[in-house]
């Protein structure tokens, strides 16, 4: 197992039962969750709206102007761009710390999947494009989940992709999500593995993806 989390009213029961955990199992206590989880009758809000705030202000971008998307479309990012940055470890801690904001923030997992593939060697532009996704976010910062109390249980799938849209390899990416109800529970943006020849042969592996 890769991760768990443990939710109640009953802290000592909490505390117990990690306890009981760390002597059958070597695990890690990686300390409390930051999801902020509000409800009402219509049904409950997730968000990170706080763990946002805090990754603006240690990156250093609360005084940025805002963006209005996660990233620039007309960009395209290769290994080779620009000179390198003279220190990476913050890039690589802005990229990870935005890979778990994708939890309640799917409108930014491409955006971040792009960025997460300059980890080993990141250069300029890639922090530029790292910066656009935290000026986005400094606008759209409660942005969040909502699950709705009284929603069907119909299952609804969608899914696209670009066409050749990386410029090192010439891979499409796929993107899909799904929804039961009104309820968002699963999304992907993931590089495909193989060229695909055509724009349509694109989209057949992402609906292909999408239906496995």
């Amino acid at each position: 197992m890769d991760d768990m989390m443990i939710t109640g009213n009953d802290t000592v029961g909490i505390s117990s039962l990690k306890q009981f955990l760390s002597r059958q199992f070597e695990m890690k206590d990686l300390g409390l969750l930051s999801l902020e989880i509000s409800h009402d009758p219509t049904g409950y809000f997730l968000s990170q709206a706080k763990y946002t705030s805090d990754l603006l202000a240690r990156a250093g971008v609360t005084v940025y102007k805002t963006a209005s998307t996660p990233i620039d479309l007309q960009i395209r990012l290769t290994p080779l761009d620009n000179h390198l940055l003279s220190d990476a470890t913050l890039y690589r801690q802005l990229v990870s710390n935005l890979v778990y904001l994708t939890v309640t923030r799917l409108d930014i997992a491409c955006a971040v999947h792009i960025i997460s593939q300059f980890m080993t060697v990141p250069r300029s532009p890639h922090y530029d494009a790292l910066v656009h996704i935290l000026r986005y976010l400094k606008g759209t910062m409660f942005h969040g989940l909502n699950y709705f109390t009284h929603s069907s249980l119909q299952l609804h799938a969608f899914s696209d992709a670009d066409w050749a849209g990386d410029p090192t390899d010439r891979c499409s990416t796929t993107g899909f999500y799904f929804f039961l109800g009104n309820s968002l529970i699963a999304w992907r943006s993931k590089k495909q593995t193989l060229v695909a020849r055509s724009s349509t042969e694109a989209k057949y592996r992402a609906l292909a993806d999408t239906t496995q």
